[in-house]
């Protein structure tokens, strides 16, 4: 148990997530990590632990309702409540519409909008139980704002985060719940190494042109690094933050401006 705040992530076993639940804990929360893979999510709480912080293990596939629903149970059972919910967990898929198959096309929606919705409806549920408000975040991205050829499910996944995201905060908004979403641009992780070594292969392009023309379209000039992401997610699970609910907020460098 916990006298502080705590923060549930999921998808937090490595990359963004594991960088939000870094930040997180060095905020002051409590965390919870949620991955799909049991040792993932055990080796961040360590690390975590190791650093001083208060952090348990959470494991769950984000896809199944009743999962996730026993990862906010369990929350709760370590960490004595659930304040902020950040549904980070995520996967991408690189390939022409011609090319995608139910299968495909089923398992990334499971993940990238049904694990959101799960994940929502969990965490709302335990804070409007509490009565004291909280924070949900969700996990879209600048694909979201613009699309882009040989990522079609992947970005008609983030669409419909940005659609539950203003639906959930209309309806969450009488229990004192804000809902946003944070919208990342190209990170450094082993996902955007995937996307371009895909790219090259669907596109008969070189490996690497993929990422280099992203790059080119990046004001800042640089790629964007999983704790870029973690302090905007900082922020809207910060008391600062309380005013800010409906967003879809890019953090990209200035690739995507609107």
């Amino acid at each position: 148990m916990t006298k502080g705040k705590v923060a549930l992530v999921t998808g937090a076993g490595l990359g963004i997530g594991k960088a939000i639940a870094e930040r997180l804990a060095r905020d002051g929360f409590a965390v919870a990590i949620n991955d799909v893979s049991v040792d993932s999510a055990e080796a961040c709480v360590e690390a975590l632990r190791a650093s001083g912080a208060t952090a348990t293990a959470v494991p769950a596939d984000v896809s199944n309702r009743d999962q996730v629903f026993d990862m906010v149970v369990n929350t709760v059972a370590d960490l004595g409540r659930l304040d902020v919910m950040v549904s980070n967990a995520g996967i991408v898929q690189v390939d022409p519409i011609l090319a995608i198959t139910e299968n495909d096309f089923d398992k990334l929606y499971a993940i990238n909008v049904k694990g959101v919705l799960w994940c929502a409806q969990a965490a709302a549920q335990q804070m409007i139980a509490q009565g004291r408000g909280g924070k949900i975040i969700n996990a879209a991205s600048a694909a979201a704002h613009t699309s882009h050829a040989v990522l079609g499910t992947y970005g008609s996944s983030k669409f419909c985060v940005r659609a539950l995201t203003h639906v959930m905060a209309q309806e969450f908004a009488a229990h004192g719940i804000t809902v946003n979403a944070y919208c990342p641009g190209i990170v450094d992780t082993g996902m955007w190494d995937t996307i371009d070594s895909r790219a090259a292969e669907v596109l008969g392009i070189p490996e690497g042109a993929m990422k280099q023309k992203a790059l080119d379209g990046i004001v800042l000039g640089r790629m964007q690094t999983p704790e870029d992401v973690a302090n905007l997610v900082s922020f809207l699970a910060g008391s600062d933050s309380d005013y800010v609910t409906g967003q879809n907020i890019l953090t990209d460098g200035g690739m995507v401006m609107i």
